[in-house]
């Protein structure tokens, strides 16, 4: 399994990106894909998660709800994550991970350990 995530790059605080996490080789009847974030000096935090199917669910954190929108395109095992109003502190290195659809539900995603991570793609908020 091998996750692809791209979009990122500079943009003015008030600025949208829209991220891609892209996966191949996922052989499963369905997937959950999170969005993780990481900013210097702080922990790993949860962004956004949606599943494939009713199994599982859709998830977004407090600190980006009426901001990001998570979608997905089954078809190609792809997930968008549109990132409107950003700010400053948006600033991180954004990874991308999969895993069967069941472990993203309303309270977020869990983390089964088998999970597979892309290789992040670097969000600059900045004027």
């Amino acid at each position: 399994v091998q996750l692809q995530a791209s979009g990122g790059g500079l943009v003015q605080p008030g600025g949208s990106l829209r991220l891609s996490c892209a996966a191949s080789g996922f052989n499963k009847d369905g997937y959950a894909i999170a969005w993780f974030r990481l900013a210097p000096g702080k922990e790993r935090e949860l962004i956004s998660c949606t599943s494939s199917n009713s199994r599982g669910g859709t998830y977004y954190a407090d600190f980006v709800k009426g901001r990001f929108t998570i979608s997905r395109d089954n078809a190609a095992v792809r997930v968008y994550l549109q990132m409107n109003s950003l700010k400053p502190e948006d600033t991180a290195v954004y990874y991308c991970a999969i895993d069967e659809d069941i472990y993203c539900s309303y309270v977020g995603f869990y983390r089964s350990g088998l999970e597979v991570w892309g290789q992040g793609t670097l969000v600059t908020v900045s004027s």
